[in-house]
């Protein structure tokens, strides 16, 4: 107890030694946490400054600027007051174990010409400073370890862990992908891997049991036919177990069965991969329908994407073939080698995290304030992780992974985001491996970056701004964070955002109603390409590679010669097929939506009126079509009406561009394959990115452009922005 008198002594001491000092050198804020009253002389400070306060209202840290005469400053969790009427006082609040680059903006009423920022740590050590100029009326930018005097119309600024949180996602998908991308391709052609001794005898035994041969291929044809077969079984496995899940097992709550036309969007939103939810998870499915149902169609629609690109893989790279494959081959493949495993591995370290993975029944709680609480349990993080690696993306509780029981920490927040991507991402390589040309795949992950770093950007400029409406000095204004999960801020939420909508995910971890306009159009404009940016488990690929052949075919126009892929000859036929796959996503969002706009019916669903109402109904048939899920939370989904038309425009997005795929993917395997000369036009080139991200950007924005000036840019402008 003495040592500890003592020691409280000492930092009293020294803290008082330490305010004398830097006073002395002029006007100064200091930051630390101590609960003493300090006595600052008045010989002890050099200049006076003008009346007037500055003060964060996060009440943790207290940092103090003084101005001349005797003051006595309290550290504490209140605004401290000065002594007299003549001396000012400035007290700034910063929170606890503030990390050495957070950063805060406030609005300034008055200050000092000079000021200057230092941080100290409880040994009132020094660690870093810099001077600040600031006059007038505006904003000031205050950082621990720095400070940037900034105008009122600049808004916040990132952290250094802001940085560090998108650096640590690139190295967590871009590290792993080239192998994880030759795994598949051995994987997908029956080649032993470190893991064919473990699950290679239950492949045998899947084939024996299904009564398939592994060794005989399919044509085309023949492959689109198993192909729809199986996802018709799934889709009525799934939408009958939801109809009657109140007569089921595994319902410890007794929830009831779901209404038939919500049952229908579930099911066929879950069979085509697209995740969309028109209810709350844990208030309305059993455990049976979550496990048996949403996650098994989470695995096989993933399954089958992954499938229908090596499809596409074969017909480019083989020659004069014809057939594909074998469907239930390489679902099995798929599934086993390529899904399950890294899924239990990530399903395994979000229980780590805090994620549950339990049968028991939902706990009821009495909180603090004596309200009773209903706390939703069950098997989630299993769900969790094929949603996020499957690019599938629906929750199991209703908001997702902005959950804490879904999406507990900032580390299961990293993986989790960076797991939409992984597999996307490997399957390039896996490209690159089919046609023994992995220039093609570092092409086509150019691209794929350069449209997500030029969407991605553009988002987190726009979170960052300040809301015009309340430019006053009397408001303070950060980054918005209205919709956001305080636990991630707002590049946490910008990044996966972003990346939720370039692959067709649709997982999220806040509320994309909220985001800024820009941000928001930067979500629609990524699924309106045709979720091509990475994009979902196969269907991303083979997406792109459509965009590809186009882009080959234009270039084949501009120098006056028959357009070529890779040697094969592109003719009438693969035209004709790509210009099909050219109507799926403006038949989807332009008709089905401009059905719904103009009914009173469907529009009474949209909750804000003017330009953000319309980009509601917009985004909702955007998401659909793209097969993302994701949605504009203040949009009422939950009607007969758009829950029959968001699944029929889920249909025409997944089944308009597999049909066309598969019957693209059997012409070109019947092709010769020409040998590429000095005349053929190089796909690998910076020429060949710069021509392919421009064919992405034109079809995509020059189709939909006029959708987005109702919606989000006319938001935008009349936001005063």
């Amino acid at each position: 107890m003495q040592w500890a008198c003592h020691f409280a002594k000492a930092r009293r001491k020294a803290w008082k030694a330490v305010v004398s000092g830097m006073f002395a050198a002029g006007c100064t804020v200091f930051v630390h946490q101590l609960g003493a009253a300090v006595t600052v002389p008045a010989s002890s400070r050099a200049s006076p400054l003008p009346q007037g306060s500055l003060m964060i209202t996060n009440l943790e840290y207290t940092s103090i600027l003084c101005g001349s005469g005797g003051a006595t400053v309290r550290l504490a969790r209140e605004e401290a007051r000065p002594a007299s009427t003549e001396p000012t006082l400035y007290t700034f609040f910063m929170p606890r174990h503030t990390p050495r680059s957070r950063s805060f903006t406030a609005s300034l009423l008055t200050m000092t010409a000079h000021a200057a920022i230092r941080r100290y740590t409880e040994n009132f050590h020094e660690r870093s400073g810099r001077s600040v100029t600031a006059a007038g009326s505006g904003a000031v930018h205050l950082s621990v370890g720095c400070a940037v005097a900034r105008g009122p119309e600049l808004g916040a600024a990132m952290h250094s862990y802001d940085y560090w949180l998108i650096l640590a996602f690139f190295a967590v998908v871009l590290i792993p992908a080239p192998f994880l991308g030759r795994f598949y391709y051995k994987v997908m052609e029956g080649q032993r891997t470190w893991l064919t001794p473990v699950l290679g005898p239950v492949e045998r035994g899947c084939y024996r049991v299904a009564g398939v041969d592994p060794h005989t291929e399919q044509s085309w044809q023949k492959y689109t036919l198993a192909l729809l077969a199986f996802n018709l079984a799934g889709f009525l496995l799934l939408f009958f177990i939801l109809l009657f899940q109140d007569h089921l097992p595994l319902n410890p709550q007794n929830l009831p069965g779901q209404e038939w036309t919500l049952a229908f969007n579930t099911a066929i939103s879950f069979m085509t991969n697209t995740n969309w939810q028109a209810y709350s998870g844990e208030a309305s499915l059993s455990y049976l329908s979550q496990m048996a149902g949403l996650t098994v169609q989470n695995f096989v629609s993933a399954a089958t994407g992954l499938a229908v690109l090596v499809a596409l893989c074969r017909g480019i790279g083989r020659k004069s073939a014809q057939t594909l494959g074998n469907f239930w081959v390489d679902m099995t493949r798929a599934t086993l080698y390529g899904l399950l495993p890294l899924c239990l591995l990530l399903a395994l370290y979000l229980v780590w995290q805090g994620v549950p993975q339990t049968f028991a029944q939902y706990v009821n709680a009495v909180t603090m304030q004596g309200v009773d609480q209903v706390i939703p349990l069950g098997p989630a993080a299993s769900q969790i992780a094929i949603k996020q690696l499957g690019t599938n993306g629906g929750g199991f509780f209703g908001v997702n992974s902005a959950h804490p029981f879904e999406n507990p920490t900032a580390w299961s927040n990293l993986f989790e985001v960076a797991s939409i991507i992984l597999i996307p991402v490997a399957l390039v390589f896996t490209f690159g491996h089919y046609v023994k040309d992995l220039r093609q795949s570092r092409a086509i992950i150019a691209c794929m970056f350069a449209l997500f770093l030029i969407g991605g950007a553009t988002s987190l400029w726009a979170e960052y701004q300040p809301n015009p409406s309340l430019n006053n000095v009397a408001v303070e204004q950060t980054a918005p964070l209205e919709g956001k999960e305080a636990r991630f801020g707002t590049t946490a939420t910008v990044l996966w955002s972003v990346t939720t909508t370039a692959a067709s995910n649709g997982s999220v971890n806040a509320m994309h109603d909220s985001l800024n306009p820009l941000s928001g159009m930067v979500a629609l404009v990524n699924m309106m390409v045709g979720e091509v940016i990475f994009g979902g488990v196969g269907a991303g690929l083979y997406g792109m590679l459509l965009n590809v052949l186009i882009a080959v075919f234009l270039a084949g126009l501009m120098i006056g010669r028959t357009p070529e892929y890779l040697g094969k000859k592109l003719q009438a036929k693969e035209v004709q097929l790509l210009v099909v796959t050219l109507l799926v996503m403006p038949v989807g969002v332009l008709v089905l939506g401009a059905i719904a706009a103009s009914l009173p019916g469907p529009v009474a669903s949209v909750s804000n009126p003017g330009a953000h109402g319309f980009s509601q109904l917009l985004y909702a048939y955007t998401s659909a079509s793209a097969n993302n899920g994701s949605a504009f939370g203040g949009f009422g989904a939950n009607t007969a009406f758009h829950n029959l038309m968001l699944g029929l425009g889920m249909l025409i997005g997944r089944f308009g561009y597999i049909l066309p795929v598969l019957a693209l993917a059997g012409s070109l395997a019947m092709k010769k394959t020409a040998p590429v000369g000095q005349n053929s036009f190089p796909t690998h080139g910076a020429l060949f990115v710069t021509l392919l991200t421009v064919t992405i950007l034109l079809v995509g924005g020059l189709t939909f452009l006029p959708t987005l000036a109702l919606g989000p840019i006319a938001e935008h402008l009349s936001m005063g922005f």
